[in-house]
């Protein structure tokens, strides 16, 4: 799974709120954070609440999950690190014989 298809249309959504002036995502050592120029009188919660929504329409049907950490605030601007998690356990039989293969799953 491409993780761009979620990641683009999760930021643009984000940009689309009447809360957010500006969002863009910076990778700093492989990690992503997003910086939120938000407009006067927004608070964390509202942030932290316009992004599990936005999250959990994009993730919609797919097997992800997310997690996010505030950061840090300065006047207008939020950081946080968000990151979308694919599951860590086999989706498919290698041939191996594998004692936990997929095939024998119930």
């Amino acid at each position: 799974m491409n993780l761009d298809d979620i990641w683009t249309p999760f930021l643009n959504e984000l940009a689309k709120s009447d809360a957010v002036s500006s969002v863009s995502k910076k990778k700093i050592t492989g990690i992503p954070f997003l910086y939120f120029t938000v407009n006067k009188n927004i608070g964390k919660e509202r942030i932290e609440t316009l992004i599990k929504v936005e999250a959990a329409k994009v993730m919609k049907g797919k097997r992800l999950r997310m997690e996010y950490s505030f950061v840090r605030e300065d006047q207008s601007l939020m950081v946080y690190r968000v990151r979308f998690l694919v599951p860590q356990e086999k989706m498919f039989c290698c041939g191996n014989l594998c004692p936990d293969c997929i095939r024998f799953r119930e």
